[in-house]
């Protein structure tokens, strides 16, 4: 039986969380990659241009 989840390419394993061997996800409507959120360094300030750090 197709999973109803697959992105079209009849590869897809979807775990039982929704998460495709390929790193994509199902959002409740459609498989997509998962949002990547800016880092945030260990002591909470940005880092510095290179030709800044000294």
């Amino acid at each position: 039986m197709e999973d109803p989840r697959c992105c079209g390419t009849g590869t897809c394993i979807i775990n039982d969380e929704g998460q495709c061997w390929c790193g994509q996800t199902w959002d409740g409507k459609r498989m997509c990659f998962a949002q990547t959120s800016p880092t945030v360094p260990v002591d909470g300030q940005p880092d510095a241009p290179e030709d800044e750090k000294g």
